[in-house]
């Protein structure tokens, strides 16, 4: 397959709830591959479909040290969050120069169709907890720096802005 570039923020597919899907098809699977080309390119822990302009509830995480054990995911769903939360410096190739340390809860149980169609309830826990929570948040049009207080956001934008237009 091939990776994809990423959309620039504030690109409005970033901002619009993803569709659900109906079924894991080819298609589905194809792009799966791609999305998993693309994360590893960038290098990265996670990517959602809305982030290469796919509006599709699909995400791909690998937090795994040595590569190659992404987990394919398409609607998914968190059903229970712990409530010890744990921090983490978050950043999105959609706004490429820019981080800020999140606060998300530390383990999560999801519930997603995973590559066979079949229905998987899985629990995730430190980095790979984070990384899903953050494909979710994105497949509901939501970026990372919407958890920040409203000066951190605008500053953190402000500086993506000036770094972008730096080139």
């Amino acid at each position: 397959m091939t990776a994809r570039p990423c959309l620039p923020w504030p690109h409005p597919c970033l901002r619009s709830p993803a569709a659900t899907v109906g079924a894991i098809t080819d298609e589905v699977r194809a792009i799966w591959a791609d999305m998993i080309d693309t994360m590893e390119a960038m290098p990265g822990y996670g990517l959602a479909a809305v982030q290469i302009g796919v509006p599709l509830r699909l995400a791909v995480v690998d937090c795994s040290t040595k590569r190659g054990q992404a987990i394919r995911m398409a609607n998914p769903e968190v059903l229970h969050a712990s409530v010890q939360l744990r921090d983490h410096e978050e950043a999105s190739p959609n706004l490429p120069g820019v981080s800020a340390v999140v606060s998300r809860p530390r383990a999560v149980t999801v519930r997603f169709l995973n590559e066979k169609g079949e229905v998987e309830e899985r629990d995730f826990v430190h980095l790979w907890a984070t990384s899903v929570q953050h494909q979710i948040d994105h497949l509901a049009g939501k970026m990372y720096f919407d958890l920040l207080s409203p000066l951190k956001r605008k500053m953190l934008i402000a500086k993506a802005d000036k770094l972008r237009r730096r080139g």
